[in-house]
């Protein structure tokens, strides 16, 4: 299993983001950053109090799915319409949706760089994923046993896990972290009892929030997953401190990783990286010297950990939208542009020599269908590469990893 390296929203958004969803219904329905670095993001995020992210009540569910979503997605599978029909036949044949699964918590996760060694690393995701997809089964089929077997998930591991160790601890924190608050606010907003839940919540809190809440300067792909699990904790947590501390994050990393022409000669850098001069920020983003609109500064590394971070960015985004503090206006021409540049060479575009020795490695994974949704169908932008790469992909599954069931979940998904 591959992981990463040791290395490491004025009432104009308000108005375009109602017009974008009233469209989509009607279908439906018939480097250290300097102040002028910061000053030249379009649009500008907002500083000092003003940047502020945190709802005033949270909403729940309320992590990368809400209730309304949920419910549209019941609705068409008990319709056995496409492709959410197929979707959930996927999912539902997984072994992520066994009933006979036994969980394998342990007290120390150990995870080296790309899990070696691997003591808990698989067995951790993979219970979150299972989690996850039984939080949904539940929701979909309102079969009590999915909401038993998701608790019991999760009651085995917040009665047993203390820390996760090695050079991947942060990565692993992030990628089962972003995973577990979505099962949990299923559960506990859904379903009638989860006495432990509260046993839960201190093991996001003291074992996943500390390794994840001060993000990485590792590769980006790092720091957006552990972001996404520092954002969808907060979010169970109620904790506005956490969550607001992970969306500054968010809008300091997002235009350091997706780069577009309008920021000059050199891509942005993170805020408190370090990196300065070219070189070293040419070294950063794998040796690609020339910068084009979309590029990632994973791009050139492969496709795979591009993946990673274009879904966590996404899944960043659509929690916030929930959450009604929406992320997507600040960020969503560099995600329209990251989606396509790396879709176009998924679906044969010849690569030029001038773009990573002129190859791209492996495939970005199943992680189109929440940007593509909220971008194309929900604000009508057209993404003429990404709507092909996400139909051929149809259904998406899962990554294994933080990624799972997203046809299902968001594929043309209106709410």
């Amino acid at each position: 299993m591959r992981t990463g390296t040791t290395s490491h929203r004025s009432k104009r958004h308000v108005r375009a983001w109602a017009v974008g969803l009233a469209a989509t219904l009607a279908g439906v329905l018939g480097l250290t950053l300097i102040p002028q670095a910061m000053a030249a993001r379009t649009p500008t995020a907002p500083s000092g109090p003003a940047a502020a992210a945190a709802p005033a009540a949270f909403t729940h569910p309320g992590v990368l799915v809400s209730r309304p979503q949920l419910d549209f997605v019941r609705g068409r599978v008990q319709a056995n319409a496409e492709p959410w029909s197929s979707a959930n036949a996927q999912m539902m044949a997984s072994s992520y949706a066994s009933l006979s699964r036994t969980p394998k918590p342990r007290a120390n996760v150990e995870c080296g760089s790309y899990s070696n060694p691997n003591n808990g690393c698989t067995d951790e995701r993979e219970d979150a994923i299972a989690a996850y997809t039984d939080a949904l089964a539940w929701y979909i089929t309102r079969d009590d046993r999915y909401a038993q077997k998701s608790i019991a998930l999760m009651d085995a591991w917040s009665a047993v896990i203390k820390e996760h160790t090695n050079s991947n601890a942060p990565l692993q924190t992030g990628w089962a972290g972003s995973v577990w608050p979505r099962a949990a606010e299923i559960i506990k907003y859904t379903y009638d009892s989860w006495p432990n839940s509260g046993r839960f919540a201190t093991m996001l809190r003291t074992v996943y929030l500390p390794e994840v809440i001060n993000g990485s300067h590792s590769n980006g792909n790092w720091e957006l997953s552990m972001t996404e699990a520092a954002i969808g904790i907060s979010v169970f947590l109620e904790d506005h401190t956490s969550y607001d501390k992970a969306v500054a994050t968010f809008r300091g990393r997002v235009p350091a990783y997706i780069y577009l022409s309008s920021d000059g000669a050199l891509p942005k850098v993170a805020p408190g990286s370090g990196l300065s001069g070219r070189d070293a920020i040419v070294s950063y983003w794998q040796g690609q010297s020339t910068f084009m609109t979309g590029l990632t500064q994973e791009t050139c590394r492969d496709l795979t950990h591009t993946g990673y971070g274009i879904s966590a960015i996404a899944h960043i985004a659509e929690t916030s939208r929930i959450q009604g503090q929406d992320l997507y206006p600040e960020i969503q021409e560099r995600l329209r542009q990251a989606l396509g540049f790396q879709a176009k060479y998924m679906m044969g575009a010849a690569v030029p020599s001038n773009l990573c020795g002129g190859s791209l490695k492996d495939s970005l994974g199943p992680v189109t269908e929440v940007g593509y949704n909220a971008l194309h169908n929900r604000l009508g932008i057209a993404m003429t590469q990404t709507q092909a790469l996400t139909e051929k992909q149809r259904p998406a599954g899962t990554n294994n990893l933080f990624v799972a069931w997203e046809t299902l979940t968001h594929g043309d998904n209106p709410a």
